[in-house]
């Protein structure tokens, strides 16, 4: 019996636990002396257990049950004995008994089995365990937002030791570089050239990166030399570069890393100009030309991404993209961002995560799979707004090929240091589900 089974089974029994537990997850305390929620009416419930079934016999079967809410919702952590209550109370008194229930009224509560648990629900962790992440062979992969480590960042390590443990605590932790690592050029964009040497490849590799987008309007800062020593700076290194490269071949190809098992491909793309288009002999980034800064949406740049992606998929188990799209400072996708997302999704995409905005923005679900728009900054010297010193962090608990757990974690940036720091930051995880859509809106 596994760590999860066992957890469960004694839940059910309201028996005592004790397990380490994340403090900066956004979380709930449940009240310990009152019925652990207020009925929560949502016109629709599954229908409770015949009499005769215990909740010990319940979570004992070939799927567990576990206590369940909305994306969107802190999440839940309980007691043994509040979770048992809530298995008890299972399709009456206010606790649904379905996921699709649960994404339909954002105030529910759920009791679902282990199987049917999503990235559209969060599990509720029990003795601080979670169920879902501490399962026997989850992988964890971390994203992170726009990263520049140079102009007005005095110190990039100690701007990324705040987040180095979390990050190094991931199966995998991939991000977008938003710089080149040489200034082996003349500076293409004035002031807004972001330019970083190969000094910084280790204080990346210590900062737990794996992987490293590449495909942004920055990479080509320095001209084509500088583009492509970076490129080759980090694939003498532990980190993976994606998404340019000295030709369309190389952008186009991904970065495939494997974690428990299961085999991971990276794809990113740009679509806001400025960093040269990879052609068949050219360098530069894989890129879509379309709204709002290199438009009209061209289809022959689309379907070249969607190539990619299929291909990727010979290649590994899960395939990621990371498109650099959208516009600056606002919490709103592009209409065109959503036309998009559709099409890599139908070629096979199993997430997408975007940047460039620097603003969170909110998720969609595109025929089951995520679609996030903007995670916003991760590490970037704006200091001009709230909103371009914050954002969020990407935890995915996949098992085996099979997304199961989708979490943000907001983070605030030191207005010195420009450090991410995790904070319960609710108001920019509001930021998020104000503009997300179907089981991601906020309701």
């Amino acid at each position: 019996m596994d760590r999860c089974r066992a957890l469960l089974v004694a839940l059910a029994a309201g028996l005592a636990l004790t397990a380490c537990s994340d403090p900066a997850d956004p979380v709930s305390r449940m009240p310990q002396t009152a019925s652990p929620s207020p009925p929560v009416t949502t016109g629709q419930s599954a229908s409770p257990a015949p009499p005769s079934t215990s909740p010990s016999a319940a979570v004992a079967a070939d799927d567990p049950l576990v206590v369940v809410t909305h994306a969107t919702r802190p999440r839940l952590r309980l007691t043994s004995a509040e979770a048992a209550d809530l298995v008890a109370r299972r399709g009456s008194g206010g606790v649904v008994g379905s996921v699709r229930a649960v994404e339909r009224h954002p105030g529910a509560i759920g009791v679902v089995g282990l199987s049917e648990v999503g990235p559209t629900v969060t599990a509720a962790l029990v003795g601080g365990v979670d169920p879902v992440r501490d399962h026997d062979g989850a992988t964890t992969l971390v994203v992170t937002g726009d990263a520049m480590l140079t102009r007005g960042v005095p110190d990039p390590a100690a701007a990324l030791g705040p987040m180095r443990a979390f990050l190094r605590s991931a199966d995998l932790t991939v991000g977008n570089l938003e710089s080149t690592l040489s200034t082996d050029g003349r500076p293409q964009q004035g002031g807004d050239s972001f330019g970083g040497s190969p000094a910084l490849v280790p204080v990346l590799e210590d900062a737990g990166y794996d992987a490293l987008s590449l495909a942004n309007n920055h990479t080509g800062d320095f001209g084509e030399q500088a583009l492509l020593q970076t490129v080759r700076s980090l694939e003498r290194s532990a980190v993976r570069p994606f998404g340019a490269g000295a030709d369309l071949a190389e952008a186009a190809r991904p970065a495939i890393l494997r974690a428990g098992g299961t085999s991971f491909a990276f794809l990113g793309f740009n679509a806001i100009g400025e960093t040269p288009m990879a052609g068949p002999d050219t360098s530069g980034a894989l890129a879509v030309r379309m709204p709002p800064r290199t438009g009209p949406l061209v289809e022959a740049d689309l379907a070249r991404v969607a190539a990619a992606i299929r291909a990727a998929h010979h290649s590994a188990d899960v395939v990621v993209v990371m498109p650099h799209w959208g516009t600056q400072y606002t919490h709103v996708p592009d209409t065109v961002e959503r036309v998009v997302a559709r099409r890599l999704v139908s070629a096979g995409a199993d997430l997408v995560v975007g940047g460039h905005p620097h603003w969170v923005q909110g998720v969609d679900m595109v025929d089951g799979v995520p679609v996030l728009h903007s995670l916003g900054n991760f590490l970037f010297d704006m200091d001009f707004s709230a909103e371009t010193m914050e954002g969020v962090v990407l935890r995915a608990t996949y098992w085996g090929s099979e997304l199961k757990a989708l979490q943000l974690l907001p983070y605030r940036m030191d207005q010195r240091t420009f450090a991410p720091r995790r904070v319960p930051g609710r108001d920019i995880l509001d930021g998020v589900w104000s503009t997300s859509t179907g089981p991601f809106a906020a309701g």
